[in-house]
């Protein structure tokens, strides 16, 4: 039964790698947002890092596990800035990586900035059917292949609109709609005619409201939607306390509640941690899942002060 149980699982796990949900998710997307959307790049008005990990449903093998690493900052005449987005994605036997060069043009008004991006790259998809452990490998030419590849290239755009308190955004990562090769992934969805990447869209707002002199209250909500799925939304309220330690909970529909923890060490340094108990029946196998993430704004003149930003 455990056996059964076990593949099972996987095959639900595969299953999900292969079909059109391809977007990886993040629960702290507000401080990660140029790995949603591109115009982001350059928002934190220094040289900064993000890099994050998630370990998605702790305790079942196969589960989705996360890394992403977001470099970016506006260039000398502040109207253009340049990113790069490395992501990874592994789901069951298939791991995605994603490898994405960024780019904004960035209209200054005297409260904001409003900016336009664009990000061209690829993705990188390999499927090790080996790691199921098979009793009889050699039966199966699918998994008797061991590992399998797929190369895709793609581009993405969005809008992003900032103020020091304000952030809006509108984004699609991936605007071209692919299909991964059947033949060098084991033929492991069935595809009706429609593509394994499908597009996706993304809608992001936030603002941050004083409620005494030591208290900011910020609510936030990412929508996400695609083709032949469910709208998705996440809401946020996150509380920042004497402008270094924040707190707060987040709802993910049809999914997760969360409870997340960000703390400003420094001007240039932040961390913040993310648990996410699940609300589907899978809370039954998995213990929950875990997000860290770090962030560092450099400062390469001694004269120049980073400020802390509120996203």
């Amino acid at each position: 039964m455990k056996t059964r149980i076990f593949y099972t699982i996987m095959m639900l796990l595969t299953a999900f790698a292969a079909s059109a949900q391809h977007q990886a998710m993040f629960t702290q997307y507000m401080f990660n947002t140029t790995a949603i959307n591109p115009a982001a790049v350059g928002s934190h008005e220094t040289l900064s890092l993000t890099v994050l990990g998630r370990q998605q449903w702790v305790g079942i093998d196969g589960a989705p596990s996360t890394q992403t690493l977001a470099l970016h900052a506006p260039l000398n005449q502040e109207k253009l800035a340049a990113g790069l987005l490395v992501m990874r994605d592994k789901i069951g036997v298939t791991s995605q990586t994603v490898f994405f060069g960024q780019g904004a043009y960035r209209i200054l008004f005297p409260k904001g900035t409003l900016s336009m991006g664009l990000q061209f790259g690829f993705s990188a998809y390999a499927s090790d059917f080996l790691d199921l452990n098979p009793n009889n490998p050699d039966n199966d030419p699918s998994i008797a292949a061991d590992v399998s590849n797929s190369f895709l290239p793609n581009i993405g755009g969005g809008l992003y609109y900032y103020t020091e308190r304000f952030y809006a955004g509108i984004s699609s990562p991936l605007l071209l709609n692919n299909f991964v090769d059947e033949n060098n992934l084991g033929d492991i969805s069935i595809r009706n005619n429609r593509p394994d990447l499908e597009r996706h869209y993304f809608g992001m707002l936030g603002y941050v409201f004083d409620l005494s002199p030591s208290v900011k209250f910020r609510p936030s909500t990412l929508i996400k939607l695609v083709d032949g799925a469910p709208l998705e939304f996440d809401l946020n309220a996150n509380f920042l306390f004497d402008e270094v330690l924040w707190l707060g909970v987040s709802y993910r529909s049809f999914d997760s509640v969360s409870g997340l923890i960000e703390l400003q060490a420094s001007n240039q340094l932040k961390l913040g941690y993310a648990y996410d108990y699940t609300l589907s029946d899978l809370s039954q196998f998995t213990s929950g899942t875990h997000e860290i993430m770090i962030n560092y704004r450099f400062a390469f003149k001694k004269e120049r002060i980073i400020t802390p930003r509120y996203f």
